[in-house]
């Protein structure tokens, strides 16, 4: 069972260096380039990290819920979702695809969340503090990208998912760091459903968020998140 509250081997706190270094993952044994090691020395891939996300097709095939949040929580409950990595960046993606079908959205189910698959993958973890564009906020892009069908020659396409990830990039920036990757995905989806409901017309569904993750995550920033309880 993977430990929610750093390395998902051990626990321990996970630590970032300005500069990447290759390391064996403490997995799959193949070297790769990382910023990121737990104290303890263990390296995780990103690819060893998304584990388990080949099941999402079928999760989201039976899915009825109109709320991505919604759908993203319990996706999050899977056991290939830990509280921080990459696979955030494939979760908001897919839950914005399957609630936008479950409203009526004209799409193939089946190849827009494979495509999502395959194009968020390419996001790795600790992108939002080593690139300045977190991968939630890239995967509103992606998502808008393959319901509207762009391509890097489409015209209004093209338009609207650069300003869907502009839109969901900004809202996450503003609420600063450190990062919290179910922080930036429920902004991220609420961005999305609302750009979605004012360039396409489809209405998905958006309730108020409260955080049930603040207590395992060491560097919640609490009052200063929307999504924090209080007392």
């Amino acid at each position: 069972m993977s430990n929610e509250k750093g390395c998902i081997l051990c626990g321990g706190e996970i630590v970032y260096s300005r500069t990447g270094r290759f390391m064996e993952c403490a997995i799959c044994k193949r070297p790769d380039r990382t910023n990121a090691a737990c104290v303890n020395g263990h390296f995780v891939c990103n690819e060893c990290h998304k584990k388990g996300l080949d099941v999402i097709l079928s999760l989201c095939k039976e899915e009825t819920s109109k709320n991505p949040v919604e759908i993203l929580l319990k996706l999050a409950e899977c056991g290939f979702c830990h509280l921080h990595g990459p696979e955030h960046h494939v979760l908001v993606g897919v839950s914005l695809c399957t609630a936008y079908k479950n409203c009526g959205g004209n799409i193939d189910l089946d190849s827009a969340i494979s495509e999502i698959l395959i194009r968020s993958s390419g996001v790795p973890g600790g992108a939002c503090g080593f690139w300045g564009a977190c991968g939630a906020g890239i995967a509103t892009g992606i998502f808008v990208s393959v319901i509207t069908g762009s391509t890097p020659l489409s015209v209004d396409e093209f338009r609207r998912s650069h300003l869907m990830t502009a839109r969901a990039l900004k809202s996450i920036g503003d609420l600063g760091g450190p990062r919290c990757c179910k922080r930036s995905s429920f902004t991220a989806i609420e961005n999305a459903v609302d750009f979605v409901a004012e360039h396409m017309g489809v209405y998905m569904e958006k309730s108020p968020v409260v955080c049930t993750y603040h207590n395992t995550n060491s560097q919640c920033s609490e009052e200063r998140c929307p999504y924090y309880p209080g007392e």
